[in-house]
């Protein structure tokens, strides 16, 4: 068993988003992802099957066409080479991510 603190807000060293994995298994990976309010979230579609769960800040999050707010509680599944993103940030945002199978970094072509 591991025990992984992942409820911190933690972005990147130069105050951009920030993802962090903590996990990785051929099916599944694991990660925090902290973005701060009013940066971009310029990630791009990939892969893997994605669930967000956000513990922390507010904002918007648009995929597949539909926008919804989100705050801590927030529950987000995005199949696999959907456009999706975080926007609006209006506090610091910290959310888990798993994905299914594990996270390769590769953008749809």
């Amino acid at each position: 068993m591991e025990i992984i603190d992942s409820g911190r807000f933690e972005p990147a060293p130069d105050g951009s988003a920030n993802f962090a994995e903590h996990l990785r298994v051929p099916t599944l990976s694991f990660g925090t992802y902290s973005i701060p309010a009013g940066a971009v979230d310029g990630q791009s579609p990939h892969n893997e099957d994605e669930i967000y769960v956000v513990t922390a800040g507010r904002g918007s999050f648009t995929s597949g066409g539909v926008t919804v707010e989100v705050g801590p509680g927030s529950a987000l599944f995005v199949p696999a080479r959907e456009e999706h993103r975080f926007h609006d940030i209006t506090e610091d945002l910290v959310t888990l991510v798993f994905f299914a199978p594990a996270y390769t970094g590769v953008p749809v072509s």
